[in-house]
């Protein structure tokens, strides 16, 4: 038997942090901290931190290995931020991609009812960037 989800029965549950596996970790976190305009965090131990607007926290570490497996992390955000961060990405000259598999270089896309952005951080992680989400309501916007 399928369960069926139902958004009045689900129990609270929130993403409270990440890893972000970096060849520099002070400046994937440098990067992070521009593109989004977010201030610095504490940090400890093996970690560089950034804590955003929601408090999740992002954790930059360097691993004792020197293969890195490249990871796609998705952020919403505000259309002000979109447009400032979008212009940080232009100004600093990062390539950047309308879409995930790269064939529309220099440009955004207005999918899903929003705008996004796709670009690659210092280490190489596939970054996303986008103002609405693809589901709401459960739903595919």
């Amino acid at each position: 038997m399928e369960a069926s989800y139902c958004p009045e029965a689900a129990l609270s549950i929130s993403f409270d942090h990440t890893i972000i596996v970096s060849k520099d970790r002070t400046e994937s976190m440098s990067f992070f901290r521009r593109i989004f305009d977010l201030p610095e965090a504490p940090s400890w131990g093996f970690f560089l931190n950034v804590q955003l607007t929601d408090g999740t926290l992002v954790q930059f570490a360097e691993p004792p290995f020197e293969d890195i497996q490249f990871q796609h992390y998705a952020f919403r955000v505000d259309e002000k931020l979109f447009d400032s961060a979008y212009a940080r990405l232009v100004e600093d000259g990062i390539e950047h991609w309308a879409d995930p598999r790269m064939t529309q270089p220099g440009a955004i896309n207005h999918g899903h009812g929003g705008r996004g952005v796709y670009f690659r951080d210092p280490t190489g992680h596939f970054l996303e960037m986008l103002t609405h989400s693809y589901l709401v309501d459960g739903r595919p916007a």
